[in-house]
């Protein structure tokens, strides 16, 4: 996993693509709310969100 993140900034980095970063921490931070959500008592008013 930290290769995959080291070579992802390195390619951010080199091609001046850092527009990526917010995308790329906003389908991180649905993920994990979506992962966690699943079998908590919150899962309802998280998927009213979608």
């Amino acid at each position: 996993m930290l290769d995959l993140l080291r070579d992802l900034w390195g390619f951010m980095r080199v091609r001046k693509k850092f527009w990526l970063a917010p995308v790329i921490i906003v389908m991180l931070l649905l993920g994990a709310l979506l992962v966690l959500g699943q079998g908590s008592a919150v899962a309802p008013f998280i998927y009213t969100l979608f």
